[in-house]
């Protein structure tokens, strides 16, 4: 069964960092496109960046170009989101998920995707 668990939100302070973890199981990355998905309270949830599966390739909101970075380790069959520099406007339910997408250029977009985790909270306040 495809299973994907998020970890590794908390409470952080305005220019503070945070790395969050996306572990799959029931499937290897290399056959998936994985995004990164926020929501913030009363709003829609929005892509922030997302990888495609097999070459790697990358995308970004730019909302958090420059600031956050996308990465995998196939080893681990686990997907991060490094983020830095980190603003109040960032605070919401942070969700990856998972997708046979071919079209990168959707990559970005919560109607591509079929699997999703249950969020993790992220929280920037001082």
């Amino acid at each position: 069964q495809l299973q994907l668990v998020e970890s590794g939100g908390g409470l952080v302070q305005p220019g503070g960092s945070l790395r969050l973890s996306c572990a799959a199981s029931g499937f290897t990355l290399d056959d998936y496109t994985i995004g990164w998905f926020r929501q913030a309270p009363g709003k829609e949830r929005e892509g922030l960046s997302c990888i495609s599966r097999s070459t790697g390739r990358t995308n970004y909101a730019d909302s958090v170009k420059g600031r956050f970075t996308i990465s995998k380790d196939n080893a681990k069959n686990t997907v991060y989101l490094q983020m830095n520099n980190l603003k109040p406007e960032d605070t919401g339910v942070y969700y990856c998920a998972a997708t046979t997408l071919v079209l990168f250029s959707l990559c970005m977009s919560t109607h591509a995707y079929n699997y999703w985790g249950q969020g993790t909270q992220v929280t920037v306040s001082s």
